[in-house]
């Protein structure tokens, strides 16, 4: 009786925590079980053979690729100038573990994960591979409950804002997509120039501007005179599509 007890109290406070978990992020799941099973392990499932539960594998290979559909998706939205190559270069980065991992944390996944106790003990919980898994299962376990548009709001959250904010700009050639916009849509020469170097040699930091002519298009700074002048690039990338879009509008 006393087993029994433990067990109940322990599913309570699980189904707890998930339900807290739902409300955090507007998600009601219309299948309670398939949103546990995203955050079960083959550890969990193997310490408690008797009881119907499932792992997270299946989920885990689903969510791969409607994560890989839905951020590419974006990517192609977002970056209209971008080649094939540079999108894949950049979906790439944005779908890898170590990125996978922060969006996990970011959601605080690992609270959540339903491990067996050898697994718990060898700090599974905060494994990378482990977080990564079962944020793809998650995404899997999203879709088949609530579509690709829910799909699509729990990305807008976590993961686009950082491709947005330069996150994912070591991967990203802007200064090549500034020049095609360039030559698709004015004429002119770009440049540009270094406006200030400031700190100590181990921490410079630099300030660029790119021009057009004369007309300056957008400031950046970075670690490197080349870092500064990519980020300078993505700032006049948006205010050229910025203006393109008004001119549109406006015609």
């Amino acid at each position: 009786m006393g087993k029994f007890k433990k067990d109940q109290t322990a599913a309570k406070r699980m189904e707890e925590r998930f339900q807290a978990f739902q409300q955090e992020h507007n998600i009601q799941f219309n299948d309670y079980k398939l949103l546990m099973k995203a955050f079960t392990h083959s550890s969990y499932v193997n310490e408690h053979r008797r009881k119907p539960y499932e792992d997270n594998e299946r989920l885990e290979f689903l969510g791969d690729a409607v994560l890989e559909l839905t951020v590419s998706h974006f990517l192609f939205e977002r970056f209209p100038t971008m080649s094939e190559g540079e999108m894949t270069k950049l979906r790439a980065a944005i779908v890898c573990e170590p990125s996978l991992v922060i969006f996990a944390n970011e959601l605080n996944f690992g609270d959540l994960i339903l491990l067996g106790k050898g697994e718990e003990q060898t700090g599974g919980r905060m494994r990378p591979a482990l977080l990564a898994d079962v944020f793809e299962a998650f995404i899997g376990a999203l879709y088949l409950d609530q579509g690709m548009e829910q799909v699509r709001a729990i990305l807008a959250k976590v993961v686009f804002p950082k491709v947005n904010t330069g996150a994912f700009s070591h991967v990203m050639d802007f200064k090549s997509q500034l020049q095609e916009f360039i030559q698709r849509n004015h004429s002119g020469v770009l440049s540009y120039e270094i406006l200030k170097e400031k700190g100590p040699a181990h921490n410079r930091e630099f300030v660029s501007r790119v021009l057009l002519g004369d007309e300056e298009l957008g400031i950046g700074s970075g670690r490197s005179k080349k870092e500064a002048e990519q980020h300078a690039a993505q700032k006049a990338l948006e205010y050229l599509r910025n203006k393109t879009q008004a001119q549109q509008v406006d015609s």
